[in-house]
């Protein structure tokens, strides 16, 4: 089995890490940089860095603020928000990210996915999904949801997990927004779903509250990663006491 990653995520607006509860009520967390710095120091695998209104409010990602946490980080950084075009993958690769994450435009413009893969490689294609549970009891399932949870699309997340896959995507980020910033636990039954029907890492997002949640996301939810927010910015937990606990409990992890 592969090393398991634990990935912070800095949600960022207005150049100030936020955290809310089902995509509302944000809270300010602190400074990206600064925060950035300290989960590289501490023994994260990788960062991810997610500017969460850009694309509502129609406009690209903070390009110096992205270039500034690349500048403390040695670990891989993922940027995503308001990416739009081929030039703006460019422009944050350049700014200093390791991969760059997809979701609105994906769904808006799947060839985007097989454009992007192509011309930068798969491996640095994250494609993004927020997905909520449909409350139709005779059509169970999750709905995708874009700019920044507002919009429901629709589209069934599970068909559109394995559509992106085929498009060229290297890597899902799964976001429960029925769980996201609720600390009761990963909404399991989504992520193993998908990660059972695709060939590439699933990372799990939201929902954490402690570590038996992080141990069950990358054990029974089969995820590759957690991804964690609230629990890391408000000193709930630390990666060094994540890592512990999965190591003591056979979950391979990254010293």
């Amino acid at each position: 089995m592969l090393a398991k990653r634990i990935l912070p995520c800095l949600d960022v607006n207005a150049g100030r890490v936020v955290k809310g509860v089902n995509f509302t009520n944000l809270k300010d967390a602190g400074d990206p940089v600064e925060l950035a710095k300290l989960y590289n120091d501490a023994g994260a695998d990788e960062l991810v860095f997610l500017d969460i209104t850009a694309t509502h409010e129609a406009r690209d990602t903070i390009i110096d603020v992205v270039y500034r946490t690349a500048e403390q980080v040695f670990i891989p950084l993922t940027v995503g928000g308001g990416i739009k075009t081929l030039e703006n993958v460019k422009d944050l690769l350049r700014a200093g990210a390791d991969k760059i994450s997809v979701n609105s435009t994906a769904v808006r413009n799947p060839d985007f996915i097989n454009k992007a893969s192509e011309r930068f490689g798969s491996q640095c294609i994250v494609v993004a999904i927020d997905a909520r549970r449909r409350e139709d009891a005779n059509n169970p399932g999750w709905d995708v949801y874009v700019r920044g949870g507002r919009e429901n699309t629709g589209i069934d997340a599970v068909a559109w997990a394995k559509e992106v896959t085929e498009r060229g995507a290297g890597e899902l980020l799964i976001t429960s927004m029925d769980a996201d910033g609720t600390q009761a636990g990963y909404d399991l039954k989504l992520t193993k779903t998908i990660a059972e029907m695709v060939e590439i890492p699933v990372i799990a997002s939201g929902g954490a509250g402690n570590c038996h949640h992080i141990y069950q996301a990358l054990t029974e939810g089969k995820a590759e990663a957690a991804l964690l927010a609230s629990l890391l910015h408000y000193g709930q937990l630390t990666v060094e006491e994540i890592k512990k606990y999965l190591s003591s409990h056979q979950v391979p992890v990254k010293n």
